[in-house]
């Protein structure tokens, strides 16, 4: 066996389950969303990945994870815009209280415009690179 079939072969085993699509779980992209389609045969096995070099496929999946990252924390901050807006209703006037929720859903939008963002620039910078493998 050589260093790239020992690489490789977890890859296979977690692209065979997913039976090579492309699509999404709960919003979350699988690790291999921005691998060129080339790289799988028709058995979902992987058949070409490039670990080092100008070519190497490990920042694309480096990207994916970072994209899946990213939409947990788009997740988390509408979590805390629900949260923020608990705590207004809750707060019964009470001007400390009331200051405290509106900043906190404040900082929760926030946090959901720059992941928003963030994801969008990483989806476009994996589609390219992605592109650009084939």
């Amino acid at each position: 066996m050589n260093l790239m079939t020992i690489l490789a072969s977890p890859f296979q085993l977690l692209a065979a389950s997913n039976s090579c699509s492309k699509g999404s779980f709960l919003g979350l992209e699988s690790w291999f969303h921005y691998l060129p389609s080339g790289d799988f045969n028709s058995d979902c096995n992987i058949t070409k990945f490039t670990t080092l070099g100008s070519k190497s496929e490990l920042l694309l999946i480096g990207l994916a994870v970072l994209d899946d990252l990213i939409r947990i924390a788009a997740l988390v901050a509408v979590g805390y815009v629900i949260y923020g807006g608990i705590q207004y209703v809750t707060s019964q006037g009470s001007p400390d209280a009331t200051s405290k929720a509106q900043q906190t859903i404040i900082n929760a939008l926030i946090g959901v415009v720059v992941a928003i963002m963030a994801a969008s620039i990483v989806g476009f910078i994996g589609a390219r690179l992605g592109g650009l493998s084939n």
